[in-house]
Formats: C-alpha cells, structure tokens, sequence
C-alpha cells in the first residue's frame, strides 16, 4: 500500500468505520436479504455531513435528530388572467419567523446522558463562521452544564466521539 493510500484510509476511517457498522445493523435487521445495500455517506457538503453524524449517533444506540429554525413561506400569490388572455401572477410572498431560539444548533443529540449540541460547519463548503445568535446560544448551552460542538469534518467528529465516549 503506498503512503498515499495509507494517509487517504487514516483521513477518512471514520466514514469508512460509519459505513461499516450502518452495513453491520442492516444485516442484522434483514438477516434473510443475502445482499443489502451498500451505504453512501460523504462529508463534502454540509447536509451530508448532518446525515453522517446523525447516523453515526443513532447507530451507537444514543438518540440525535436535526433541529430545524427556519421559518415559514406564506404566498399571498394569485394567478389571474387578464383582459386578452395573458395569465399573471400578482401578490407576494413572505417569510416569518420561525418560533425556535435564534441561533440554535444544526444537530440536538443526548450520548451517555448528556446534552450535546452539534453545530454543523461543513469544511468542504468553505463555512466557517457562526453568527452572534450562535455564539450567544453556545454560551447558554455551556453556561446550563451542556456540551457545544462545532463539526467541520466528519472524521474530526469521529476522533472527538472515540474520545468523549472513553472519558465518561
């Protein structure tokens, strides 16, 4: 194997570990199905990474689920048809607030009793900063005893994991 390879299996275990162990609960779900379908995962933008680390959550037996703040679409549009038959639409649309706290994060999981906030900024898609209502609801977070993290990489995420996990 050469060092290109070996460097390329070190950076991306944790996916290859999570494709593993999705594999190894589908096998035992449909032990009668002799060729279950090969799970997809990638870190390369952020909803991919979301799904990963949610699986990588759940499929340990701890519960995770992604936390949706945005707010609502009301179209006030109409279509309708004018004088010499041309169709029209007329009206606007606009957003409103979603009624969750501002800044909260991407991900709200609970591993060995412990609430743990997930904020996804995915490397791969260049995010990088959070906004002052992130900063303020990490604070919050640590200030009531929970954990925050903020998740740019998937195996970054592995290699935190495999540490919390051994400390409690």
């Amino acid at each position: 194997m050469t060092n290109i390879a070996k460097n390329r299996n070190v950076k991306h275990s944790g996916l290859i570990k999570l494709k593993d162990l999705k594999l190894h609960k589908l096998q035992e779900a449909y032990p009668n199905f002799p060729y279950p379908p090969i799970p997809k995962y990638s870190d390369k933008t952020s909803n991919g990474l979301t799904k990963c680390v949610i699986d990588w959550i759940n499929l340990n037996g701890y519960q995770a689920e992604r936390i949706s703040s945005t707010g609502r679409k009301i179209d006030n549009t109409k279509i309708v048809t004018d004088c010499i038959g041309r169709k029209r639409s007329i009206g606007q649309t606009k957003w409103i607030k979603g009624s969750g706290t501002p800044g909260t994060a991407d991900i709200s999981s609970t591993i060995l009793g412990r609430s743990v906030k997930i904020e996804i900024k995915c490397k791969a898609t260049g995010d990088r900063y959070q906004s002052e209502a992130q900063k303020n609801y990490q604070k919050e977070v640590e200030t009531a005893g929970g954990i925050y993290l903020i998740v740019r990489t998937f195996q970054g995420f592995y290699e935190w994991y495999q540490e919390f996990t051994k400390t409690i």
